[in-house]
Formats: structure tokens, sequence, C-alpha cells
């Protein structure tokens, strides 16, 4: 079976409009990652307006790791996720929250694929380290992750059965080496039947860098723009 691992977990991003930019809106970046550093990134008090979002993204170790790319494997020092987050952050004002593993992802591409196998056949929750953001007062969440294995990792399905998304707007993005979007978003409408789950995007992970233009007509197209 195909195996996608970005060194990127899950990331999630929210918000409500901010007075004074126009066209622009505040978000709250919920970013997941395997790896430790601190665990809230550019956070700022959250808006009830309706276009501050929140930005969640869980990503495999940021730091330098085994990846998948063109066919082979290749050492990232960012991962393909967190620099997709990183475009959407540039481009909309956001707050961030970077979901982390309580028990680190392996930094090797193969025993992490295995212990993924192992997740998804045993439709395990892995618990997440520290504490879940308070989105209680962000209308919209943007949701990032790699597509691991034809789905989203595990560890996305314990962020969004732990925060209350009833009624909110989720705008889910993830990168991929094959697959594109694979259901993601699908999965997360099953999930999350009291919320309105839109149009994702999804972008190979070699082709990040190159991205911008797409993010951008994705945000447009979202009304973020």
């Amino acid at each position: 079976m195909h195996w996608e691992r970005d060194r990127d977990q899950p990331k999630n991003l929210g918000g409500s409009h901010r007075p004074g930019r126009a066209g622009g809106a505040d978000r709250l970046r919920a970013a997941g990652r395997t790896d430790p550093p601190d665990p809230a990134i550019g956070r700022n008090e959250p808006r009830d307006d309706a276009q501050h979002p929140a930005i969640g993204r869980h990503e495999h170790p940021a730091g330098p790791g085994e990846n998948y790319w063109e066919g082979g494997r290749r050492d990232l020092e960012i991962g393909n996720t967190k620099r997709l987050a990183a475009t959407i952050a540039e481009l909309i004002d956001c707050d961030e929250y970077e979901i982390l593993a309580a028990d680190p992802y392996p930094d090797a591409y193969d025993p992490t694929v295995e212990r993924n196998q192992r997740e998804q056949n045993e439709d395990v929750r892995p618990a997440i380290a520290g504490e879940l953001p308070d989105i209680s007062s962000y209308s919209m969440v943007i949701i990032g992750s790699p597509v691991w294995n034809v789905r989203a990792p595990m560890i996305m399905s314990t962020f969004v059965e732990s925060v209350d998304l009833a009624g909110k707007r989720v705008l889910p993005f993830v990168t991929y080496a094959v697959s594109g979007m694979s259901g993601v978003d699908q999965d997360y409408r099953d999930a999350l039947p009291s919320s309105e789950v839109a149009t994702g995007l999804a972008v190979r992970g070699e082709d990040v860098d190159g991205a911008r233009a797409d993010v951008e007509a994705w945000l447009r197209g979202s009304g973020l723009l």
C-alpha cells in the first residue's frame, strides 16, 4: 500500500474580521507537529466576528528528517505542510496552534510508516501533547496535515473529536505525494456533521514552494482575500 509521509504534521487555522484591514482576517492557526517546539505560534486574542479564523496544523517533525520525495527519500529541514501553512499565514492574519504528539513519531521514514499503519488498523487516537486550544471565540478553523496512507494522520481524528467545532466553518488543506485530497475533506464532513467543511486545498509536497498562486486562489475562493 502506498504511504505518503510529509515531515509536517497537522495544522489548524481560524478567524474573524479585524477592523482596519481591508479584505483581511484574523485567524487562529493550530499546527500539529511531533517535535517539541513551542505549541503556540503567533497567537492573538481570539475574535468573535465572522472573518477571524484559527489555523490548526499537524506535521511530522518539522525539523530535519527523512521524507518521501519524487519516489525516493529526502531529508527536509522544514516539512512540506509547515511551509504551506507559512504561506497561508503570510497572506492572512491568523492565530496558530501546533498539534504535537505526546509520543513523538520516529525521525526515520519506515518506522513512522509502520506506526501509522498500526494506528490506522487499530483506529487509534494518538494523544496530543499539552493543552488543547480554546477555539470557542473563533467562527472559522483552517486545518492542515499531510496525507499518510491515503488519509489524514490519526492524531487529526484526536484533534477534531476533542475540540468543539460545531457551528464553525472548517477549511482543510493537505500536502501529499500522489493521492491529492484523498477524501480527507469528506472524512472531516463525516466526523463533523454540525460544522461547515468547505472546499479544501491539496498541494503536492514537492510543489509547495511554488504554490503561492494556488493558495491565493483558494483563500480568495473561500472569501478570505
